[in-house]
């Protein structure tokens, strides 16, 4: 089902299906990582996607992506950029790289709904949305403006990452919107001369947070150097190499993604016929 149309904005969210927010507590998790390699893995299951970068003081998801500009405006509409079947839209692409965002809460609260509302996304089936990593303003504002389908929890497996984990999660239960899964990211160092793993930030921390709080585990990603190196030169490792270990972890993550949207949208669905039953 759409996202509700608003008064105002009769194209740029009217044909996006679910908007699911990608999250974490804290900084330094790979969330952007895992949000663009997710983004990538569920087009190329044919899914028509956009990736919102609402991470508007320090907006990575262009470089990741291997964007550098917006199209032209179209009817004074802002046109998302496109690489590899995912739409995109970013300060970054508004701001020159070595200027600094600095703004107050009001000024992030109106960055957001701009991007929400006056962009051209189309017609799609995901809508992710990279957050910036806390429970502040930007949260706020966005589970506030759109009926968001749910959250994607990412963090590492220490202690101090999931403890952060457990207020995030707390945030979002307060603003009624479902977390759809937590992802382990970093988990084990992948050593591509020896095949050994190593557990640098330790191992299993997300799936024993995930079991605790009896929420979706949806997998373990490796940390691995190349994880980095397709970030860095923007063409993300699903894409580049699609059976390394990294990859498969990625693509499980997005599958499973998709499975708990659509229990959702069957639970929604059973919850609405017994409505109209009474």
């Amino acid at each position: 089902m759409p996202l509700p149309v608003h008064p105002s904005d009769p194209q740029g969210l009217s044909h996006v299906r679910r908007a699911v927010a990608i999250a974490s507590g804290k900084g330094g998790v790979g969330k952007t990582t895992v949000a663009v390699n997710v983004a990538c893995a569920l087009a190329g299951t044919g899914a028509k996607v956009g990736l919102m970068d609402a991470d508007i003081t320090g907006p990575n998801v262009p470089l990741m992506m291997g964007l550098k500009e917006l199209p032209p405006l179209k009817d004074q509409k802002i046109v998302p950029a496109e690489n590899f079947g995912v739409k995109v839209m970013s300060m970054g692409f508004l701001v020159k790289a070595d200027d600094a965002v600095i703004w107050r809460g009001p000024m992030l609260h109106g960055a957001v709904n701009k991007f929400l509302k006056e962009v051209l996304w189309g017609e799609l089936d995901y809508l992710l949305v990279d957050l910036p990593p806390g429970t502040s303003d930007v949260q706020l504002t966005l589970s506030q403006s759109i009926p968001l389908t749910g959250a994607l929890i990412v963090t590492t497996p220490q202690d101090v990452a999931l403890l952060d984990v457990r207020k995030s999660i707390a945030m979002f239960e307060k603003v009624k919107v479902p977390i759809l899964g937590v992802v382990e990211n970093m988990s084990g160092f992948l050593c591509s001369h020896c095949g050994k793993t190593t557990d640098i930030f330790d191992r299993g921390g997300g799936e024993r947070a995930a079991e605790a709080l009896k929420l979706p585990f949806l997998g373990n990603i490796p940390l691995v150097p190349d994880v980095r190196a397709g970030s860095d030169s923007g063409h993300p490792i699903v894409l580049t190499q699609p059976d390394s270990p990294a990859s498969v972890a990625f693509t499980e993550a997005a599958k499973k993604l998709a499975a708990q949207v659509s229990i959702l949208a069957a639970q929604e669905s059973g919850r609405m016929s017994n409505v109209w039953k009474l």
